[in-house]
């Protein structure tokens, strides 16, 4: 009896092989496509990760805003609020002027005291710097600017390369949080 069952499974089987082995072998035989230019990748990064972010930020629950998984922490909302706040603290040092609003843990969260107020400013900090990548393009790698956590002139790439491996730091802090209340994080999710 499980003879029948197994020559239509081998050959569904079979079938799946060969397809994908040609579909690879296409893919390969084709040339890559040629590179972006180099702020075009960086928008592409930036936009990238703070989708990932927002998604985070709205999926989480409302109530569990508070959470955090020990004492001498930031809560998940905390955590969204500073690195959304240190992403302008760089986005204003690379531009020479100031958007957004930029405060310690205390004034975040007294301004943005829900879950719709943060997401808002997530948001905001997001399209302010994908303005910024668009408006200095290619040569805003190598630009100078004052750093704003230090007393030195770095170049434009450092202070992209430097946010968004911060707010990766952060972005893990949130997945804790998200496997402490039970949840998968987005990116976790299969495709």
């Amino acid at each position: 009896m499980s003879r029948p069952l197994t020559i239509p499974l081998l050959s569904v089987l079979v079938a799946f092989s060969v397809t994908f082995t040609l579909a690879q072998e296409k893919k390969q035989s084709e040339p890559p496509k040629p590179a972006k230019s180099i702020s075009e990748e960086l928008l592409w990064w930036w936009n990238s990760f703070g989708s990932k972010l927002i998604i985070t930020a709205e999926e989480f629950p409302e109530d569990k805003y508070n959470f955090k998984a020990q004492q001498d922490e930031r809560t998940f909302g905390g955590n969204l609020l500073h690195l959304t706040s240190a992403s302008y603290y760089m986005i204003n040092a690379n531009k020479g002027s100031t958007v957004g609003y930029i405060g310690n843990d205390d004034s975040l969260q007294k301004k943005f005291s829900t879950k719709a107020d943060i997401i808002k400013y997530l948001k905001q900090s997001i399209t302010d710097g994908a303005e910024l990548i668009k408006l200095q393009g290619d040569s805003g790698f190598t630009r100078e600017f004052q750093f704003p956590w230090g007393n030195f002139m770095a170049h434009g790439w450092f202070g992209w390369a430097g946010i968004i491996e911060h707010s990766g730091e952060h972005y893990g802090q949130l997945v804790v949080y998200y496997r402490l209340n039970g949840l998968v994080p987005p990116a976790s999710r299969p495709k």
